[in-house]
C-alpha cells in the first residue's frame, strides 16, 4: 500500500447522524466500516437501556477494544471508517493510539435538532433522556487535533459530502455510481 491506513472516528452526541454519515463516507471512499456500538459490553447496554450514563470506568474497555480493531485494520492494510461519541479528549487520545492515522469527523447541530431527531428514532437503545449528558460531556476539538467539525443540520448527503472536503479526501470512482 502506498499510504498509511487512515481512520476517520465520526463522533458526536447521539442522533448527530453519526451511523448514517459514516457509512456514506465509507461507501464513498471505499473503505471498512464499523459502529462503535458493536464493540460496547453488554452492561454498557444494559446501563444505557436503563438510562444510566456510562462512567469512564465503564467507557476505557469500550475505547480500547475500538483501538485495537483500528490497529488490526490498518496492520491489514485497510482504512476505515468508525461511528464513536468520543465526547472527551480523553477518549480521543485512546482511540488516537491506533496505528495508522486517526482523523476525526465531528457532527455538530444544536440539541434541539438533535432532541428532535432522537425523539423519531426507534430500535436504538439510547434514550432521549440522557441528551443532557452527553452535552454538558461534549469537548470539542481542539485546532491541535487532527479533525474536522461539520454542521450536521443538512441532509446526510450534504453533510458527507461537507465532511469529505473539510478533510480534503475524494471519493473513490470505483465505488461511485451515477445517480
Amino acid at each position: 500500500m502506498d499510504r498509511e491506513p487512515q481512520h476517520l472516528v465520526v463522533m458526536g452526541v447521539a442522533g448527530s447522524g453519526k451511523t448514517t454519515v459514516a457509512t456514506l463516507l465509507a461507501a464513498r471512499l471505499g473503505w471498512t466500516f464499523a459502529e462503535a456500538d458493536e464493540f460496547h459490553p453488554q452492561a454498557n447496554i444494559d446501563k444505557m437501556s436503563a438510562g444510566i450514563p456510562l462512567t469512564d470506568d465503564d467507557r476505557w474497555p469500550w475505547l480500547e477494544a475500538m483501538r485495537d480493531w483500528l490497529t488490526s485494520q490498518a496492520e491489514a492494510g485497510r482504512s476505515t471508517v468508525v461511528t464513536c461519541s468520543a465526547l472527551k479528549r480523553a477518549y480521543r487520545d485512546v482511540l488516537r493510539g491506533a496505528t495508522g492515522r486517526v482523523r476525526f469527523v465531528h457532527l455538530a447541530a444544536p440539541a434541539a435538532v438533535i432532541g428532535d431527531r432522537l425523539g423519531h428514532r426507534s430500535g436504538h437503545f439510547m434514550p432521549v433522556s440522557l441528551l443532557p449528558s452527553q452535552f454538558e460531556t461534549l469537548q470539542p476539538l481542539l485546532s491541535t487535533e487532527d479533525g474536522v467539525t461539520v454542521d450536521a443540520e443538512g441532509s446526510p448527503d450534504v453533510v458527507a459530502e461537507a465532511a469529505l472536503a473539510a478533510l480534503g479526501l475524494a471519493a473513490d470512482p470505483s465505488t461511485t455510481s451515477a445517480p
